[in-house]
Order: structure tokens, then sequence, then C-alpha cells
């Protein structure tokens, strides 16, 4: 039987998320599922999301899912390992389109709580800085920290990355 369970990544920006969560499905055979969360709204995003595939290389199919990540993880076959990049662009994705994002929270940590193989998702740790000074963004910084939670809660591994070291907490 295949390997199943779910590891989250969080960290900082520019931690080394990505890159130390790319090493560790690499220790799986090909091929990686990557379902990328990302959205293009102007040229340096484009440019990014463009290194950002050229550097993974052979090996990945990538989902695109800024919206409907549930459905994009369903769609990877069992066994497979899977990485998810990255829940806070995810739930900014929602926030932006004025979604229930509790409701979305729900069904993705549901969908998560029960990995068919050895899934990856990295996040972003959003609430050690100084408090916001506007409404939406503390509600954002409030959302990404619920989630985060509930993504971990049901992690069978959660990884600290701090200035590109992984740090082991559950």
């Amino acid at each position: 039987m295949a390997e199943r369970n779910l590891t989250l990544l969080i960290g900082g920006a520019r931690s080394g998320k990505s890159s130390h969560a790319e090493q560790l499905v690499r220790r799986y055979p090909a091929p990686w599922a990557y379902i990328a969360t990302a959205q293009a709204y102007d040229e340096e995003m484009r440019e990014r999301i463009a290194l950002h595939r050229a550097q993974r290389g052979d090996g990945w199919q990538t989902l695109d899912a800024p919206l409907d990540l549930v459905g994009a993880i369903e769609a990877v076959p069992d066994g497979r390992p899977m990485l998810i990049d990255c829940l806070t662009l995810w739930l900014t994705n929602h926030m932006l389109a004025e979604h229930d994002v509790a409701a979305e929270c729900a069904k993705l940590v549901q969908c998560l709580s029960k990995p068919r193989g050895p899934w990856f998702v990295v996040s972003n740790e959003v609430g050690q800085g100084i408090v916001p000074d506007n409404a939406l963004a503390r509600r954002f910084r409030d959302a990404a920290g619920r989630l985060n939670q509930q993504v971990a809660a049901v992690a069978d591994s959660v990884i600290l990355m701090v200035a590109g070291l992984p740090m082991k907490v559950k």
C-alpha cells in the first residue's frame, strides 16, 4: 500500500518552504503533482510563475487551482506524491472573491485530513509581525492563522522553515 500522510511546511516569506517541499517530494518516484494556487495579475507575477515552473523541471504535473483546490486535489491519482503551493495565496484568492472563507477552509481541511498519498502543503506564517493597520489585512492574518492551525491539527508532520533550515514541530 502506498504511503499516505500529510506534511505542512510553514514559515515566513523566502524561508525556503517551497524548495524544501520540492526536495521532500522528489524522494518519491515521479510523476509528482504540483498544485499551484497563484494567479498572474501582473507581469512580475507571470515571470515568477514561469521561473518556478522552469526550476521544477521534468517529472511534475502542474495543476492550477487558484480557487478549486479541493477539486484539484481530488483529480490527483491515489498514491501520487503531491505538493500544494500555497495555502495563503489560495486563501487570498477566496477573500478577494468575497467567498465564504470559513466554508472553503472547512472543505479543504476535510479533504486534507484523508491523504491518498504523500502530500506536502506549503503555507505562510503571517502572524508573527505587527498587527496590520487595516481591516482587510487583519481579517486575512486571522483567517490564515486559523487555517494553518486547522491544517496542522490534521497533518502527520509540521515543519517550520527558518532561514532555509527545517525545524520539525510535529
